[in-house]
Order: structure tokens, then sequence, then C-alpha cells
């Protein structure tokens, strides 16, 4: 049987996104007859670009996209979320003793990863606002590459980095000198990575083929969850993904994640939906949180819940 093409468009290449990789790797998709195929463009805003001259089906990123742009330039509609957390972490120097807050941060000045976007400052500063911490009350320096700030932050610049967890991780193993302050993957819900398309492209078509996407995701999802990151296996399959991080990294920032509600399920929650859309009203990115169906069909995800569909 021949595959729909089912090309997909993503913002970045993440340890987030592991249950699409899995789903990929054992023919999860191609066992419901999608031939899914990624490409990662850069700079990362070309996956708009790639909905818009029909090289990509769906796109994989941020939910602030499709927020920011609704009336006002294009609108898309979410039909999935892959990541249910941040996988951000926050780090701080070995020196400081203190028993850590985020109200340590009011007045001090942090490093921001930016290069895949702006989710990172976006959920950072909520998380200070939920706490009753001032975000005009810090100083940040984010408009560098994260490799950069890395160093830069390993070598004496600022008090704090933001950056992802998987490469948080793997600079504290080398360099007794950072720690972690906190993972944010244990600081609640949002629909951190979602899947979407152009609104006005969507079909009967199209949603089936969205449906049969989902399936197969799902059943990445509970792979991931069944499976120990430290089995043979999947530690081999870790260490083929990321062979640029230690895998003994890999494998401890993945069953964090397991633990802590990184990957649930398919469709969006309406309570983590609803805290970013304050999240991001408050940063000035839309001017009032916009209705779950305003932006989100969740019939794809739905219809893919339990269902053990195979092609």
């Amino acid at each position: 049987m021949a595959l729909q093409p089912f090309p997909l468009t993503a913002t970045g290449y993440n340890l987030n996104y592991l249950p699409e990789y899995i789903a990929l790797r054992h023919g999860f998709f191609r066992e419901l007859g999608l031939g899914v195929t990624v490409t990662i463009p850069t700079p990362w805003d070309g996956v708009l670009d790639a909905l818009a001259n029909g090289s990509a089906t769906m796109c994989l990123g941020g939910i602030w996209v499709p927020s920011m742009y609704r009336n006002r330039v294009q609108n898309y509609t979410v039909f999935a979320q892959i990541a249910n957390r941040s996988p951000l972490a926050l780090l701080r120097r070995t020196s400081d003793k203190t028993d850590f807050s985020l109200s340590a941060v009011a007045g001090r000045t942090v490093l921001m990863k930016s290069g895949g976007g702006a989710s990172v400052g976006l959920f950072f500063k909520m998380l200070l606002r939920e706490h009753g911490v001032d975000p005009r009350g810090v100083d940040y320096i984010q408009d560098l590459d994260g490799v950069m700030l890395g160093d830069l932050f390993q070598g004496g610049m600022g008090d704090y980095f933001v950056t992802d967890n998987l490469s948080a991780q793997a600079m504290v193993a080398r360099n007794t000198e950072v720690a972690i302050a906190m993972q944010m993957v244990t600081q609640g819900d949002v629909p951190w990575s979602v899947y979407y398309r152009e609104t006005e492209t969507i079909t009967p078509e199209v949603l089936d083929a969205q449906r049969r996407f989902c399936i197969g995701l799902q059943r990445g999802i509970e792979w991931v969850l069944e499976h120990d990151a430290g089995e043979d296996a999947f530690r081999a399959e870790l260490a083929e993904l990321f062979p640029n991080v230690p895998i003994d990294v890999v494998v401890a920032v993945t069953n964090d994640f397991r633990r802590n509600g990184m990957w649930t399920t398919t469709s969006i929650p309406r309570g983590g939906y609803e805290r970013w859309q304050l999240g991001l009203r408050d940063a000035r990115l839309i001017e009032e949180p916009i209705a779950y169906e305003g932006l989100v069909d969740d019939a794809p995800s739905a219809a893919a819940q339990g269902c053990k569909c195979r092609g």
C-alpha cells in the first residue's frame, strides 16, 4: 500500500519531541498509511513559509505563534500536542548555598537562550509573575545564541541561566561550578509543543490524516511512558537520537520527563491551555486569552484516544 505523504516542518530537534521520533523509528505512522517526513528550517520561522507554500502538511512548534498570528496575519488551527510541560531548567552557581526560590531572582541578571523563538522568555517571565515576582525587576540577556550564552554564563556572566533541561544537565555533568536550581518540567501543565496548520486548508481528508497521525503519536507517547529509559534497547535508541550528549544525561532527563508529565496524551488539556493564554496576554502577544475552541480542534486527538488501530 502506498503511503500518504505527510511532511512535517518543525522549529527544532528536541528531547521533548521524543515520542514522535519513537513513532517514526518504530513504524507507528507507517502502519497507519502515513509517510511522515520531517524538515527543520533555518531560521526556525521558515516553518510558516513551508505551510504557506504547501511543502509541509503541518508544523510542530510553540502555540504562542498561532495565538499571536490569529486575526492579525493568518489563522492556524492546532490539532494536537506532544509536550505537555516546559522542558527548561534554571541554572545557578554552586557558590550560592542559599535555599533556592524564585524570589531570589529579583534584582539579578538572567541569561536566556532565544534561538528557537520566544518560548523561553515567555514561560520564565510568566513563572515569575505566578510567584509574585515582577519580571520588570530582573535584568535579561537573551538575544544571543544558546551555546554562546552557556559559555558566557560558565565564564562568569550573569547570575542565572535558563536553557533546555538536556543542555543544562550536560553542563552540570562537566562543570562542578554550576547546578540546577529548578527543573521547569515540575512547574505545571502548558501545551509547550503543538501541531498546527492553516485553518482555511483543513478538509475532511486532512482531518482523517490528522486523526491517523494522532493515533501513531499516541502510540509513541505510550511506548515512552511504558519503558524506562535505562533499558538497553531504549538507551541504545537515545544514544542514536542524541549522540552529542552523554548517554547517562539523556537517560536521566528522559526519565525525569516521564515521571513529571512531559508526555501525557495528544489532546491539549484546557487548564494548561488557559494558563498559557494568560501568560501570552500578560506578555502582550495577544490582547485577551483566546477561547479553547477558537484555536484548538481536538477532534483528531479525541478520536485517537484509546484507539489501537493499525494500518
